[in-house]
């Protein structure tokens, strides 16, 4: 099985991709941790490239990051999903591609629907431990001490770009971008939807219920 999971900032995508690396065994491919995996690769190939890009303050090339997902993909895990990519068609054109060459098929592209207030709520109240990297809600999953990371102690902070000017603006580019995507997906009959409101254990849940009928094909 090989999914994209796709949505809004705030969505709960890398709750839900940990649940599916855990209880499914699903390699988990997102950019992000690849990305830092190559850094810290003696013998990696692209790791200067990634450094000299990281330090300048930009964003890694589309280029770089096909030749690391490719890299990835070719190492032939069962079951494998991406996390953070593609956001843009012309990413989700070039990982079809990428499969194609290493004779995979995307099981399906997982959107995860969740209404823009209810981000907004979500990222407004986020908070995190810069030591170990626990996340945590005000809200909803409140640490038990308030302000302190329940793993080490660590004072909890809150990213700068999750005030609400900011994530409405990284609303606005999300939907933007991602509309193309949406259609895309559906077009080639891999769309599915997920109701993303509640608890990650409930929307996992509702995920395991859309993906039984993909195991039977």
């Amino acid at each position: 099985m090989i999914l994209v999971l796709f949505g809004p900032p705030g969505a709960g995508k890398g709750s839900i991709a940990k649940l599916l690396e855990l209880r499914r065994g699903m390699a988990h491919l997102s950019t992000g941790d690849l990305i830092r995996a190559e850094l810290a690769r003696p013998d990696s190939p692209v790791a200067d490239r990634i450094r000299a890009v990281v330090e300048s303050g930009a964003l890694v090339d589309d280029a770089t990051v096909e030749e690391i997902l490719a890299a990835r993909i070719a190492e032939n895990a069962p079951a494998m999903l991406f996390d953070g990519y593609p956001r843009n068609l012309r990413q989700a054109e070039r990982l079809g591609e990428i499969l194609d060459r290493a004779g995979r098929n995307l099981t399906a592209a997982v959107l995860f629907e969740v209404p823009d207030a209810v981000i907004v709520q979500r990222l407004s109240n986020r908070r995190s431990c810069p030591v170990c990297g626990a996340v945590y809600n005000l809200l909803t999953v409140p640490p038990k001490v308030k302000g302190v990371c329940d793993r080490d102690s660590g004072r909890l902070v809150a990213r700068p770009d999750d005030d609400e000017p900011t994530v409405r603006r990284r609303l606005e580019l999300y939907h933007r971008e991602t509309s193309p995507l949406v259609e895309y997906y559906r077009e080639r009959g891999k769309l599915v939807r997920v109701d993303g409101v509640g608890e990650p254990e409930k929307v996992y849940r509702r995920l395991e219920e859309i993906l039984a009928p993909f195991e039977r094909r």
